[in-house]
């Protein structure tokens, strides 16, 4: 059993590559996009960042998403940005992780074992990505706010990093090799 989460800033591609791994293993996909509350989309909408505050209590949400996954035995990708590592903990651990940073026990339950999937490229190429866009609630130039807030995963963390640079084929190709070769996998 296998969770993925592909994440990046805004613009990355999170979608396009989660929804085309799930689709060519038959696995769900979940895009962590579609849960965020109205408050969050209004409050993006008018160009203004999301804080923590904002976003803890939906990462939270898509964490039970994990965990319900996770206790059902279905592999499962999950697109969200997935910013900061204190992010990345609560997608693993849900709440219990935020006072300590750290993944940990939470009702019993350990951590969710999670393969991270930073999607990263240059700031003009996601910048182009962006301006193409269309009907999305997340606008172009809250992208330096999201290069901002991006902690890039590292060791320990268990991650691969992917170049947007390559074709969305190649893209899936390597994250495919990353779950079944073992690599970076727990």
């Amino acid at each position: 059993m296998v969770l993925v989460v592909v994440m990046g800033v805004s613009g990355s591609g999170k979608t396009t590559v989660g929804s085309r791994l799930a689709e060519k293993l038959g696995w769900k996909f979940y895009d962590g996009d579609d849960y965020h509350p109205p408050e969050n989309r209004k409050k993006m909408a008018e160009g203004i960042p999301l804080n923590d505050e904002d976003r803890i209590p939906w990462l939270c949400a898509l964490h039970d998403i994990l965990r319900r996954e996770d206790s059902s035995r279905q592999d499962t990708v999950l697109a969200c940005s997935a910013l900061k590592k204190m992010y990345r903990h609560i997608l693993a651990s849900g709440a219990s992780a935020i006072e300590s940073n750290q993944p940990e026990q939470q009702e019993g339950n350990t951590a969710l074992k999670i393969l991270f999937v930073h999607l990263d490229g240059p700031n003009d190429i996601i910048a182009a990505r962006l301006s193409k866009r269309r009907g999305h609630f997340m606008p172009p130039q809250l992208l330096k706010s999201q290069f901002d807030t991006l902690e890039p995963p590292s060791a320990p963390e268990n991650f691969i990093t992917v170049s947007l640079e390559k074709s969305l084929p190649e893209i899936v190709l390597e994250i495919e090799h990353a779950i079944f070769q073992g690599e970076k996998l727990p």
